[in-house]
């Protein structure tokens, strides 16, 4: 095996660049660690633009991670409910729509939303809204917009509670927004934090949830407005664009390759270390760029970091999910391509119908229906069955009033240990400690959606790949002034529902 040349690190401020030594390679090596859709975009970025030799490293059987597909009984299925929406950065759409041509589908939103026991339509719809839901709680949330114009006492400490009190006031918070978040992310609102909501609740606001209920009456719609982008072969054909694209351009993919250790040399990463079919492998490389959870980025760096950086890594939480799919023998469940459940007389959070994404009616006489259980690993329907939890799903949905009546073919469950970033109110403290700590390694970059912890879509993921790209240099230098300003703008990244 061939040693590349060392990275030299020049402080330049509170930055740093990180520049090749006389002699260095003219194409520098890159380890990307994930085949996720950040890590897939990385490789096509870097690859398409000749900056660097790039080997992706992959534990799993198959590119994707939570955001890949397979099929079911002939039926592609999702991790969840994905979709592609058009307010993608624009570059990041014109790649997708190229790699995949007519099999990327333009699909109308199709949604529905149990709430105060009533179907609502999702995206929300004037019209719906004003018939559907209960007189009572209509003249609430009215009340509750006037008194907005009344003077109130600031909350002593501000969170995820009292910012969206504030702007959506206590009948919609309590109704809908507090008992979807204790489902989703197992704890109290209160003692979630403020940055959930500006990124997390898109209508975080009594004026933004009107604006986007305005934007469904005809004449206010634009093109884009209440439909939404899908691939035919499920969303997951996504990153095999962008797999099969890399890999055309030059990249290496190493599947069914567990990552054991991150090598470093004082502040300098030098290599990485796997394991393939019970056996060891390392990689010596120029630049490192992870979109592994930090917290697990930094479990395996060795010579393992100063204590009070492992203590912050294990400060930091994941919250698990449960994919629950039931196969049925018969054409359609419902015309919806999801529901959404809010309130906690149901433990799902949401059920799609993957059929419905696509449009299509094939095979006949089978469909398939997938729940969204928020869990983790230490909570009882972690470890029970995949019966049992196919017996507790169709329960559940004859509780609100959506009983399952065709035989069922099959249960096949998935578990996701870490579905999504927990943003308790002392996470961000412990996200810097160790950000900071990362950021003092030469040759080493984390980005994507569990790198930064980021609860964001899969166009966002994408979109930081390809500002990662943008900041290396044909040399291998990285700019990281510039990577600074884009770190800034993934802050206002708002997650489209």
């Amino acid at each position: 095996m061939t040693t590349l040349d060392a990275d030299k690190t020049v402080a330049s401020g509170s930055q740093q660049t990180s520049q090749p030594e006389s002699g260095a390679s003219a194409q520098p090596h890159v380890a990307i660690l994930g085949a996720g859709p950040a890590g897939a975009a990385a490789a096509l970025s870097l690859t398409r633009g000749r900056q660097a030799k790039v080997t992706v490293i992959e534990r799993g059987t198959d590119v994707g991670g939570n955001a890949g597909s397979f099929q079911i009984e002939g039926i592609w299925c999702d991790h969840g409910s994905h979709r592609l929406h058009p307010v993608a950065e624009a570059r990041v759409l014109d790649d997708i729509k190229d790699m995949l041509g007519e099999e990327l589908l333009t699909r109308p939103r199709h949604g529905r939303i149990l709430l105060q026991k009533r179907w609502i339509h999702f995206p929300l719809k004037p019209v719906d809204l004003l018939l559907r839901l209960p007189k009572k709680f209509t003249a609430s949330l009215a009340i509750d917009t006037l008194r907005k114009f009344l003077p109130s006492a600031p909350p002593e400490e501000e969170n995820f509670a009292t910012v969206l009190h504030k702007g959506l006031g206590p009948t919609m918070s309590k109704a809908f927004y507090y008992p979807y978040v204790r489902k989703l992310w197992g704890l109290e609102p209160k003692e979630l934090a403020v940055k959930l909501a500006e990124r997390r609740v898109s209508g975080s606001s009594v004026a933004k949830i009107l604006q986007k209920i305005a934007r469904q009456i005809p004449g206010l719609k634009s093109e884009t407005t209440g439909v939404f982008y899908y691939p035919q072969k499920g969303f997951g054909q996504i990153t095999q664009g962008l797999h099969q694209s890399a890999k055309e351009h030059g990249a290496d993919f190493l599947l069914e390759a567990n990552i054991t250790k991150i090598h470093r040399e004082g502040d300098r990463i030098t290599g990485v270390s796997y394991e393939k079919h019970e056996k060891s492998h390392q990689v010596a490389t120029d630049s490192v760029w992870s979109t592994l959870p930090i917290s697990a980025l930094v479990r395996m760096i060795t010579p393992a970091p100063p204590p009070e950086i492992i203590e912050a890594a294990s400060n930091i939480r994941f919250r698990g999910m449960i994919l629950i799919y039931l196969v049925l023998e018969q054409d359609q469940f419902t015309e919806y391509d999801a529901h959404y459940f809010p309130e906690l007389s149901i433990p799902i959070s949401r059920m799609s119908e993957p059929k419905n994404y696509t449009g299509t009616d094939k095979p006949r006489g089978c469909t398939v229906l997938c729940a969204e259980l928020p869990s983790d690993p230490q909570e009882l329907e972690w470890g029970l069955s995949d019966k049992e939890l196919g017996e507790r799903f169709c329960g559940w949905l004859a509780g609100v009033g959506l009983p399952v009546t065709a035989p069922i073919k099959k249960v096949v469950t998935r578990r996701l240990r870490q579905a999504y970033p927990v943003y308790d109110r002392n996470y961000e403290t412990h996200f810097n400690v160790m950000d900071e700590w990362l950021n003092g390694l030469s040759g080493l970059l984390t980005f994507g959606r569990q790198g930064l912890f980021a609860h964001d879509n899969t166009h966002h993921a994408m979109t930081m790949a390809y500002a990662a790209s943008d900041c290396f240099g044909p040399g291998g230098e990285f700019d990281w002034g510039r990577w600074a300003d884009y770190r800034q703008e993934f802050e206002s990244h708002v997650v489209e529902d």
